[in-house]
């Protein structure tokens, strides 16, 4: 694991102690590397009003562009109940992970047993939707 590994995972698993998830439980965090080697780290945040709660994924990203950077270079994500197990990024968070994103930008997850799995984003999300990008063929 590199250094940049590491301190993305500690960030994450400090971060997801402040989730709050007083509906589902699920705990998220999440660390994020930008372009320039910043950090940026964010929790799951639900609401009683179900679509109105804040995945950790796309509140980090929103306290990357809030300091001026607009590139993720590598994404850790940690989540579980009371104990930390594989938790993917859902769907829409893949979408704005896209959006900050290239498709060999590294999405690490930790699993139950505590390893770190990596993927590029074309991985966990084939075919995305890119706005204004012609089709190819």
């Amino acid at each position: 694991m590199s250094t940049h590994d590491q301190k993305l995972l500690e960030k994450a698993l400090e971060v997801r102690k402040f989730a709050y998830s007083p509906y589902s439980s699920y705990s998220v965090g999440c660390a994020l590397l930008d372009e320039h080697g910043g950090i940026h780290t964010a929790c799951n945040v639900e609401n009683a009003a179900f679509p109105l709660g804040s995945c950790a994924e796309a509140s980090a990203i929103g306290a990357m562009v809030a300091s001026g950077a607009k590139s993720i270079n590598t994404i850790l994500i940690v989540g579980g109940f009371s104990q930390l197990e594989r938790c993917p990024p859902c769907g829409g968070c893949r979408q704005r992970i896209q959006e900050f994103a290239h498709s060999e930008t590294r999405i690490i997850l930790q699993n139950d047993s505590r390893e770190l799995e990596i993927y590029a984003l074309k991985d966990l999300l084939p075919n995305s939707f890119i706005l204004g990008m012609k089709p190819s063929g």
